[in-house]
């Protein structure tokens, strides 16, 4: 038993809550009254998305979204419904209840129907602006429209891609880290439906039956300080995976930061149609 446990105090702003949860370490602590009696527990997560945060989220919503066939011919991938709204809808609200309030659209493939559906973002309580490409510039030259150098570092996501991840805290990892930039990764599973046969000069050394081989892949989310920037290079096709590695090249320290809650990205049909399955246990 701690003689003296770190508690809340009732009445606490967020604020101060938050900054002793990041100073000791714990996501979790108990709130006391005034006789030192525990009144409830104060959660991370609660407070992170009360914060109000001034980094910019950019998200990529120029892509084509080939892969949905039919379903892309007359609307852009980031406008398809999933449950009762756009996928793109769906993002800048998850984002939006975090308390991130700037925001940044790169459109180019239909862009006309993503601008006059969230205009200067006031409906949904935002601020949007647009990046607008007239050529198709991939998850990372489109950077290089940016009006103006971000005092912070910015998250920048995909258009197609459904997730609960809390982003302050990846935000606050990065900072901490002192990284110049942060991939948010996922475990992927791919199992070889045979048996696996190793051999040496033509003998069988073993099997293995259908094994399962486990990687690390991006999921589409980045946090980027400001200096990333100096790496893009201006009205280029440049996707985001060249520029961790110009980044590499140029011994700039990134970081990942894994994800193990809900995440779907939406590339194939049955992406979408899981989507639609998911939609109100997840996000409402």
């Amino acid at each position: 038993m701690f003689p003296d446990p770190t508690c809340i105090s009732q009445g606490e702003t967020p604020q101060s809550i938050l900054s002793t949860m990041r100073r000791t370490g714990f996501h979790q602590l108990p709130i006391i009254d005034a006789e030192r009696k525990v009144v409830g527990l104060a959660l991370i997560n609660d407070y992170l998305t009360a914060i109000r945060r001034e980094n910019w989220v950019v998200i990529m919503a120029g892509g084509l979204g080939s892969r949905l066939q039919e379903l892309t011919r007359d609307v852009p991938k980031p406008m398809l419904k999933v449950g009762s709204r756009p996928i793109l809808e769906t993002i800048i609200r998850s984002y939006a209840d975090q308390g991130f309030h700037r925001f940044y659209l790169a459109v180019n493939y239909k862009a006309e129907q993503i601008e006059q559906y969230f205009g200067d973002g006031k409906a949904l309580g935002v601020d949007i602006r647009y990046l607008r490409e007239k050529q198709r510039l991939g998850t990372a030259g489109a950077l290089s429209l940016l009006p103006e150098r971000p005092e912070q570092p910015f998250i920048v996501t995909n258009a197609d891609l459904l997730t609960k991840e809390n982003f302050g805290l990846m935000l606050d990892q990065h900072e901490q880290a002192r990284a110049q930039a942060t991939m948010a990764v996922r475990n992927y599973e791919m199992q070889v439906p045979f048996g696996v046969i190793k051999l040496r000069d033509g003998f069988i050394e073993s099997i293995e039956e259908k094994p399962i081989h486990r990687f690390m892949v991006s999921a589409g989310i980045y946090v980027l300080s400001p200096a990333a920037l100096n790496l893009v290079p201006a009205n280029e096709f440049f996707d985001m995976p060249s520029l961790f590695d110009a980044m590499l090249a140029a011994n700039m320290p990134t970081r990942s930061h894994q994800m193990d809650g809900y995440w779907l990205d939406i590339g194939r049909l049955p992406d979408y149609e899981r989507a639609n399955l998911d939609f109100h246990e997840v996000f409402q």
